[in-house]
């Protein structure tokens, strides 16, 4: 759809919007800015467009900056969700200016990842299947009975250096980067945090406290935003909002129907990870849910991408010996690689 803005700001934010009726978008215009037809003209959001049940609105930088839990707070999960107004309305698309946000601090490798949720007692067979990466369950936080630290420490001692290990910070936010801070000291090789319930500004906060490690972002409770098709906000435009906010690697579903994202739902999530946004790196885009060794390469035939990409296995790396689901998914993405050892 192509718009021009009337506006005269020199830098513009741009959400569209599945939206009915129509003629409300002049309505989420004003929810999403100044709140009444008489507020003031220099920070109102602006109905650019409208056609075929989409409507494009465009509102200056200056009304949130780079602040993302005030661009949550208007464009992604605004006050426009408790509306009668609406009977459908879904961000689908969004142009934020070059550089608002800080995006990776990685580039994305040239190849296919294979990342498995570790067990601390299976590090090493996982590493030794020849695991690129390995990660704590997204529930698995800092409990009495397996420490965060001493977790750290355990599995770190195990991994060669090929091998990353993704500790989970997830927990109160006071103490969040010092949590962070101190598992890439004890030998984390990512930082992996729960995006969508720590808050995607926790993303910002650990990629400006340059930890020097990738971060992976969970995407456990954005389903709340992506699943429903007349309200929320669309799977691509929530993967291309947490690439923004600093992840490296992106969580976006599977081809395997375990999971509620569509096909189409998958590769549009694929292509907000990689697609060109200004000097961005890519960001690693995570396919996971129901994949195992069976299926890994089915997965990667349906991305339709040979670089950028993870595939993820859960339970699946343990149905069998985990070093054993391992390889033989290492073998089956990457056919003309040898065979990677610990």
């Amino acid at each position: 759809m192509r718009t021009r803005s009337p506006l005269a700001f020199a830098l513009v934010i741009r959400g569209i919007y599945e939206l009915d009726p129509p003629e409300a978008a002049e309505t989420l215009a004003l929810i999403e800015s100044v709140g009444r037809a008489d507020g003031p003209e220099h920070v109102r959001g602006r109905v650019v467009a409208r056609e075929a049940g989409r409507a494009v609105l465009e509102f200056p930088e200056r009304n949130w900056g780079g602040d993302v839990t005030l661009l949550v707070s208007s464009l992604l999960a605004g006050e426009w969700a408790d509306s009668a107004a609406f009977t459908r309305c879904r961000l689908v698309e969004l142009e934020l200016p070059a550089g608002l946000l800080p995006g990776p601090a990685f580039a994305a490798p040239d190849e296919v990842l294979v990342g498995a949720i570790v067990k601390p007692s299976t590090a090493a067979a996982l590493a030794a299947g020849g695991a690129d990466l390995v990660k704590d369950d997204e529930l698995l936080g800092d409990p009495a009975w397996c420490p965060l630290e001493d977790r750290v420490s355990a599995v770190a001692a195990v991994l060669p250096d090929r091998a990353r290990y993704a500790a989970n910070v997830t927990g109160p936010v006071d103490s969040l980067l010092q949590r962070a801070r101190r598992v890439v000291e004890l030998g984390a090789g990512v930082v992996m945090v729960n995006a969508f319930a720590q808050g995607l500004d926790s993303l910002r906060a650990l990629r400006e406290a340059q930890l020097g490690v990738p971060i992976f972002a969970h995407r456990v409770g954005a389903a709340l935003w992506g699943r429903e098709r007349r309200f929320g906000v669309a799977p691509a435009v929530i993967a291309q909002i947490t690439r923004l906010c600093g992840a490296d690697y992106v969580q976006v579903g599977s081809f395997t129907g375990s999971v509620y994202d569509t096909d189409d739902d998958v590769r549009a999530q694929i292509d907000a990870c990689h697609r060109p946004l200004g000097k961005l790196h890519r960001s690693v885009a995570v396919i996971g849910g129901g994949v195992g060794p069976r299926n890994a390469r089915a997965q990667v035939e349906a991305a339709g991408v040979s670089s950028g990409l993870m595939v993820l296995l859960g339970s699946a790396a343990y149905d069998v010996s985990p070093e054993d689901a391992v390889l033989a998914t290492v073998e089956s993405v990457r056919p003309n690689s040898a065979a990677e050892s610990a």
